[in-house]
């Protein structure tokens, strides 16, 4: 995975150095797994650099969801598909309106294809999260109540 992280941003490299040439204009997340099984997240931008993810997001409102990675990643999370995908649902709910619908998620297994959730499916894990976050923000106004 390095490898192929350290090529492409290689490529925007030579192009963004190169008189004559177009350079590239975007950053791009790539995520796979090495032949020992472990997965990896790379980012690479436009000028050639490339970093390794725990947990990323780029675009619009992109520092807005990394800081709620930043806060709320554990490896434990990381350990179990269910909570990632919840996280992912809770990080993109920071910035994303009218719910589940401008939402699109895809999971990525080792030793399996890429998988690009249902509409469906990205609805209930928006419903589910929405609701235990409702639950969480109302437990907070209770204990702060008691104080």
């Amino acid at each position: 995975m390095s490898y192929i992280a350290r090529h492409i941003a290689s490529v925007k490299q030579h192009f963004t150095q190169r008189p004559g040439l177009r350079p590239f204009g975007l950053s791009t997340l790539i995520v796979g797994f090495d032949y020992d099984g472990s997965a990896h997240l790379f980012q690479t931008d436009p000028s050639g650099t490339y970093h390794e993810w725990k947990a990323n997001a780029i675009g619009r409102s992109g520092k807005t969801v990394r800081e709620f990675l930043e806060k709320h990643y554990t490896d434990e999370i990381a350990a179990s598909d269910e909570a990632c995908i919840k996280l992912t649902v809770r990080a993109l709910l920071e910035v994303v309106q009218s719910g589940g619908k401008n939402i699109e998620l895809a999971v990525m297994r080792k030793g399996q294809a890429l998988e690009i959730l249902d509409t469906k499916t990205v609805e209930k894990l928006v419903e589910e999260t929405e609701k235990e976050r409702d639950a969480e923000a109302e437990a907070k106004k209770k204990a702060a109540g008691k104080s």
